[in-house]
């Protein structure tokens, strides 16, 4: 065999290891979430993780990070508006910062109970909502959840609106909550999940306000006395990815992840409503005083002026959309 032969021989066996090799890489992504791995959201990226990896036959891998490790909530969208991080799961709280229109979705007892919520996000609302994320550089996967937020604080039950006043209490960077707390005398303190254990701790903050799935999680029952149910905000969550990531997926494999995300989303929104029937309980047994018979007619009078803000800023027509959504 001659040279030439042998030279033409190996470039064609090397060319076809290089495309096996291609054929066979795996792209692996980073998702992050703010909370621990035993939790709502960790049981939600795990199985987004790995149903990616079955559903592209092992193509693309999904690394997850728990704890806030890549960063709390408004760190990780802007990475994955920047493209330095490809996916994260994080609730609305931050999102109006990046997507405005969000923002009528963190209005106070907007949503009646939990299959009212999801029906709206599932529907042709959360649909037109998942569409403004393109323009700021994000996908929006699947709307999945946080929860219905109640207050607990370290310094006195809380029965009705009344006892909220002169509380200091860690809020999410969130205008609408900040507006809406301060009507009922609350004193916000907007600061990253991942600081909250150690502010209650040291007494920075006298209490915090988050879905029931969210304080035992966090174990907050260790650093608070006093658990009201208000569920005065309904917090969604959703799967977000790099938009310039997404665009390089293939037609086949974009549905692939669609329908990882909503896989996670079901695991989400279960362990949502097994969180919410053995929290309370729970909470009670590790020392904590519940106060469930929430009259929220009273936390909703005091919100009044806030309401008429809302109605000028959004619309009263659009709110009454949400509200009556069935």
């Amino acid at each position: 065999m001659t040279a030439a032969r042998r030279l033409t021989l190996f470039a064609g066996a090397a060319l076809a290891l290089g495309v096996a090799c291609s054929a066979g890489a795996q792209t692996n992504l980073r998702i992050n979430i703010a909370v621990a791995q035993n939790s709502h959201y960790g049981v939600a990226i795990d199985t987004f993780a790995r149903e990616v990896e079955r559903r592209t036959g092992g193509r693309y891998k999904v690394q997850t990070f728990y704890s806030g490790a890549l960063g709390a909530e408004r760190e990780p969208v802007e990475g994955v508006q920047l493209g330095t991080l490809d996916l994260t799961l994080t609730s609305t709280g931050p999102l109006p910062n990046f997507v405005p229109e969000l923002a009528i979705l963190d209005i106070p007892f907007l949503f009646r109970d939990y299959a009212h919520a999801r029906a709206v996000l599932d529907g042709p609302i959360g649909t037109e909502l998942l569409a403004k994320f393109p323009a700021q550089g994000m996908i929006g996967l699947a709307w999945a959840e946080n929860g219905f937020r109640h207050m607990t604080n370290s310094r006195r039950p809380v029965n009705g609106p009344d006892d909220l006043r002169g509380l200091k209490m860690r809020t999410m960077e969130n205008p609408i909550h900040i507006e809406a707390y301060r009507q009922f005398g609350i004193l916000p303190t907007p600061m990253a999940f991942t600081e909250v254990f150690t502010a209650l701790q040291q007494g920075t903050v006298d209490g915090q306000e988050n879905p029931l799935s969210v304080i035992t999680a966090a174990k907050l029952d260790q650093v608070q006395k006093y658990l009201t149910l208000t569920g005065h905000v309904y917090s969604p969550a959703v799967f977000l990815m790099n938009k310039a990531r997404w665009e390089k997926l293939s037609d086949a494999d974009k549905q692939a992840f669609v329908e990882a995300a909503k896989e996670g989303v079901k695991a989400n929104r279960a362990r949502v409503d097994d969180d919410e029937r053995k929290a309370v309980a729970e909470l009670r047994a590790k020392g904590m005083t519940v106060i469930e018979n929430v009259d929220k007619a009273r936390f909703q009078a005091a919100l009044s002026p806030a309401y008429a803000d809302f109605a000028k800023r959004f619309g009263q027509a659009n709110i009454d959309r949400i509200r009556n959504y069935r």
